[in-house]
């Protein structure tokens, strides 16, 4: 093994030293510890050791003659370097010399050509003079032109040049004399000039060479119709860009388009392009608004155009200021597309809320006017006030004498309430707020949406809800009925909270929104807030007088089916009945009430309205049953009566006050048929422990045997 394997990558020392020990013994040495001889073995790391520390000898030799060698190197390098640095100090002076040489050269070559062009200036002046006054002497004979540069068409561009300084010349030149024909000859090629430069930038414009199109801009620069050349530009540019049914969809592609061509003609581009805008805006828009807008016989379809128009203008002025920053163009200042789109809009703008109610108000009156005329309905007016309520009263008071009351018109259960009419009054509404908060300067758009509100209040709010419920008022029978009452306010009130809500949600929706920092806020809201107290007073009335309608025929039954030997017959022997006919009729008549009550009301005012009306059926009941004398026959029936009525007010009006109130009345009932040992115990229950004990007295001095069976000893 030699010592070579020392510099293979990678060495390890413990395989090194197990190949030499592997090579050395052999294999059969590994495998028979008897032929495993220690001392071969030692032998042979004392030699690899040997030659380890020869190797290692060799490799020292060599680093030290490497180590020598490299700083002979470095040595020689040092000194090349203090070589290069001295040549570098040599070349820097130089450099320093050559600089201020040519500095002194520089000035010297400046001074010369100042002094060269002092003298060739005056020298070209005086060409430049000799050679116009040249040319204005041939304009001063009567004689044709004849240098070529006036007369060769292909020099135009020369010609150009020259009749805009003899132009310039010839308003200097006195009035009077030959200078005049001089000065209208002058003139009229200024004009010719002028006419063919621009037919030929038309020229070059249609063949699309910038180049000729440019060098015809710098020339007209200075002429007079310089401004007529930019309008020729901006009319050829709009040759045929006009390609979709709309108008704004080629405004935008136009404009970024002709930018372009623009700045490489026009060394005032951004002035072009405002020049073309306002030509656009001026012209083909307002034009197509004045087209869309000309027929204003009817106003509804005069508002949505113009309302789609001004969106769509407006959508365009967006469109462009983009264009101007991702294409790099201004269009004037910051104000100059809102000026040109007001100054479109104006005429329209300036009476647009006059229109706009004018066409709420056909609207709405052809609505309301169709709906009752569907009703085969006249509106009429509807009187109110103290004075009528007086006089109704009277009518009844009359009524109760002659037995013919005053006539109280339902209109066979119609509401005149119709969601139908008021969608459609909101949804045009709708559309009016979006129409205002588009149209409407900032300075009067909350004004002009409070008069929208107004018109929206005064024909939904009080000439339809109103007037429904003003009807159904009127409609709601006396409070001493002679017949059965048909009540259809429930009806009223149901749909009326309907439409109310719609327009609540619209009031928050649409209307707020306009107002909402304006100091008309506060105002609004209080006008909401008071439309709906006035409607919810009116209902309370008729919530009430369908309330005492109600209980007026149930006092009625009592007064006139409920006779005294119902309860107090003259023989045991007499049939018994499960119920007074008194009773079947009330509770007959009660569950039809309480069911149209509860499917007409919704929320708390079906838990009000029972509630009211569970408290005045319980107070009519105990005044009825408190006229009576009952005996034990008798008050087993009329225990089957309040457990009627008992039950009627627990499993349908549902209300806890009112079912705890028939709960005490059935119980004071149950006094009736205890044997008079066990009173004093049944008054002191549970359910007759909040009754005074006056009211347990007197109820119980209505048992036939009050006095005969010395009850009132028993109670004390």
């Amino acid at each position: 093994m030699s010592v070579e394997e020392l510099e293979q990558e990678p060495f390890s020392v413990h395989e090194f030293v197990e190949r030499l020990a592997w090579k050395t013994m052999g294999a059969t040495a590994r495998n028979t510890p008897e032929e495993f001889d220690p001392v071969i073995l030692h032998t042979a790391f004392e030699k690899m050791i040997r030659d380890l520390k020869d190797k290692n000898n060799q490799v020292q030799r060599k680093i030290d003659k490497l180590t020598t060698e490299c700083k002979d190197e470095e040595k020689r390098h040092w000194n090349r370097i203090a070589e290069l640095q001295k040549k570098n100090q040599s070349l820097y002076t130089g450099f320093q010399t050559l600089d201020e040489r040519i500095s002194y050269v520089a000035t010297k070559v400046v001074y010369l050509g100042d002094q060269l062009e002092g003298v060739n200036t005056p020298r070209a002046r005086a060409v430049e003079a000799q050679r116009l006054m040249h040319y204005l002497g041939e304009f001063l004979t009567d004689e044709p032109l004849t240098s070529p540069v006036l007369v060769d068409p292909f020099q135009l561009h020369l010609t150009a040049d020259v009749i805009q300084k003899l132009h310039l010349i010839a308003l200097e030149l006195p009035v009077g004399g030959r200078f005049d024909i001089a000065r209208q000859k002058i003139a009229e090629k200024y004009d010719a000039v002028e006419r063919e430069l621009i037919g030929e930038f038309r020229l070059g414009q249609q063949a699309g060479d910038k180049r000729q199109m440019r060098k015809i801009t710098n020339l007209l620069q200075h002429f007079k119709s310089y401004g007529q050349c930019i309008d020729v530009f901006i009319t050829e540019c709009q040759k045929g860009a006009f390609k979709h049914n709309s108008i704004f969809d080629d405004i935008v592609p136009l404009c970024v388009e002709t930018n372009k061509l623009a700045k490489a003609v026009f060394s005032n581009s951004d002035t072009v392009m405002s020049k073309l805008v306002q030509n656009l805006f001026q012209g083909s828009i307002q034009g197509h608004v004045a087209s869309r807008l000309e027929n204003q016989s009817d106003p509804e379809v005069y508002l949505n155009n113009l309302y789609d128009l001004h969106i769509r203008t407006t959508k365009l002025t967006f469109e462009l200021s983009k264009a101007c920053v991702e294409h790099e163009f201004k269009l004037g200042d910051s104000t100059f597309l809102n000026k040109l789109t007001r100054s479109i809009f104006a005429q329209h703008l300036d009476r647009y809320i006059e229109v706009e109610l004018q066409s709420l108000r056909a609207q709405f009156t052809m609505v309301l006017q169709h709906y009752y005329e569907k009703k085969d309905h006249v509106k009429r007016q509807i009187q109110t006030g103290g004075i009528y309520e007086l006089k109704r009263d009277i009518q009844a008071r009359i009524g109760t004498v002659t037995k013919a009351g005053p006539t109280i018109e339902n209109f066979g259960g119609e509401t005149f309430l119709s969601q139908e009419v008021a969608i459609n009054i909101l949804q045009d509404t709708r559309n009016a707020f979006k129409r205002c908060s588009t149209l409407s300067s900032q300075s009067d758009l909350a004004s002009n949406a409070i008069k929208i509100f107004e018109v929206l209040v005064q024909y939904l709010v009080l000439e339809h809800i109103d007037y429904a419920v003003e009807l159904g008022i009127q409609g709601i029978p006396l409070a001493e009925p002679k017949f059965e009452p048909e009540i259809f306010f429930f009806d009223v009130v149901s749909q009326a909270n309907t439409l109310f809500h719609l327009f609540e949600k619209q009031f928050t929706d649409s209307f707020i929104p306009l107002v909402m920092s304006s100091q008309h806020h506060g105002f609004c809201m209080k006008r909401k807030r008071e439309l709906r107290e006035a409607m919810e007073a009116k209902i309370d009335n008729g919530l009430d007088r369908s309330i005492n309608a109600i209980i007026g025929w149930v006092r009625y039954i009592f007064a006139t089916e409920q006779k005294k030997a119902d309860f107090r017959p003259e023989s045991e022997d007499a049939p018994m009945h499960l119920l007074s006919p008194a009773a079947a009729k009330v509770s007959k008549f009660m569950h039809s009430q309480v069911k149209e009550i509860k499917n007409s009301l919704d929320g708390k005012n079906v838990d009000i309205v029972l509630g009211t009306l569970g408290q005045r059926y319980h107070r009519l009941t105990y005044e009825h049953l408190t006229q009576f004398t009952y005996n034990s026959i008798g008050a087993m029936l009329v225990i089957c009566d309040v457990n009627e009525y008992r039950k009627l007010v627990k499993e349908e009006m549902c209300v806890p006050l009112v079912t705890q109130l028939f709960e005490s009345l059935h119980a004071l009932c149950n006094l009736l048929v205890v044997v008079p040992e066990n009173i004093k115990v049944v008054s002191s229950g549970e359910q007759l422990a909040t009754l005074d004990d006056s009211v347990i007295q007197n109820f119980v001095q209505l048992r036939a045997d009050y006095r005969t069976a010395r009850i009132s000893t028993r109670l004390r």
